[in-house]
């Protein structure tokens, strides 16, 4: 007995039906794994890692991250200044070289200016101690970027004469990585400038 032939049409059909499951289902895998690829990127900008005290990973937000942003640009600034103007005869080569750990060369540069003028030879020949009072820092953000002023408070004691001075200072913050002990805020200060810097004693 002869095996009856399938219809022609029936068969292009099947195999029609078959390409375009196929194809639907390369289509729905494609979008799918795009999607998974952007909900993870998403994730991972949104995401930050740090390690505890005990080696266990801690996931951070962005959110949080920005939100202690400004505490640690605060804390740094401190730092900055402290290094950079609490000094005397015995420190200010190592406040100095730490100070310069916390920004780029605008900070390089005016130390070379300093050390020019003559200021920490004074500081050595006459003993010179100067020494912070406060340090009030205000951070503001302007479209992602972040610039600051700075009002430092510090008095220069010669010995039977104590003269106070206020600086006020300006620049800009970015982030960089973290190198602790050196840069433990992982910011860095660029565009230094000492704007005014009034003695405080001269007021009636």
């Amino acid at each position: 007995m002869k095996t009856p032939y399938k219809n022609i049409y029936n068969v292009l059909k099947l195999n029609r039906f078959i390409v375009l499951a196929v194809v639907v289902c390369g289509l729905v895998s494609s979008t799918f794994s795009v999607w998974m690829a952007f909900t993870t990127n998403k994730n991972a900008l949104n995401s930050a890692f740090a390690i505890n005290t005990d080696g266990s990973i801690i996931p951070l937000k962005l959110v949080t991250q920005k939100e202690n942003f400004k505490v640690e640009a605060l804390a740094h600034l401190d730092l900055f200044h402290n290094y950079f103007y609490n000094i005397d005869a015995s420190n200010y080569e190592r406040n100095l070289e730490k100070a310069l750990w916390l920004g780029n060369s605008t900070i390089d540069n005016l130390y070379r200016q300093k050390k020019a003028d003559g200021v920490y030879n004074r500081l050595l020949q006459y003993s010179l101690v100067q020494k912070v009072l406060s340090i009030n820092s205000k951070v503001i953000e302007n479209k992602n970027s972040y610039s600051f002023t700075t009002t430092t408070i510090f008095e220069i004691n010669r010995g039977s004469i104590v003269d106070t001075y206020e600086l006020v200072s300006t620049g800009n913050l970015i982030m960089v990585d973290r190198n602790f002990p050196n840069n433990p805020h992982g910011l860095l200060i660029t565009d230094y400038f000492e704007n005014t810097l009034k003695k405080l004693n001269d007021e009636s």
